[in-house]
């Protein structure tokens, strides 16, 4: 399914990113935040075809700083973003696929070191069009595993 279908969220839910490579990623729901942000490593920025590209290295999981992905994308932007704190940074801007329930769509991402943060990626409400946030909920989209064959009761 596409944009056209309005989802609730939680205040967290599952998500994934194709593109990078990322099947699952626990997300910190914020609509206070107006661009989304993923934490990275390494962020190196290149040319490419006469584009600038950037190279930079995820660690999806919580409290797992061994499995990474090096990942390349095109840059989109560079902007200032103001953290909930207040503190200003220089962050690079790219475009990628979010797969949230039964939702894909493109959406602007900032790469920023997470790593002090509770979630690797903060879902901004940018991202967020056509969804409904419910904040006493979690986890509203994800799915339930199907059980193994011989798991299931008959």
């Amino acid at each position: 399914m596409t944009d056209n279908k309005t989802i609730e969220l939680g205040w967290k839910e599952y998500a994934a990113l194709p593109e990078l490579g990322v099947d699952r990623i626990h997300v910190k729901v914020d609509t206070g935040a107006k661009t989304s942000a993923i934490h990275t490593l390494k962020n190196k920025v290149f040319k490419k075809n006469n584009q600038s590209w950037v190279r930079f290295t995820l660690a999806p999981y919580q409290e797992d700083d061994d499995t990474t992905l090096v990942c390349e994308m095109p840059v989109k932007d560079q902007r200032t973003i103001t953290s909930s704190n207040g503190h200003k940074s220089e962050r690079i801007v790219i475009e990628t696929k979010l797969v949230i329930g039964d939702v894909e769509r493109q959406i602007e991402l900032t790469l920023v070191c997470r790593k002090k943060m509770k979630f690797r990626m903060l879902l901004g409400r940018q991202a967020m069009q056509g969804m409904v946030v419910k904040p006493k909920m979690s986890h509203l989209t994800t799915q339930k595993a199907t059980p193994k064959k011989d798991d299931r009761k008959t």
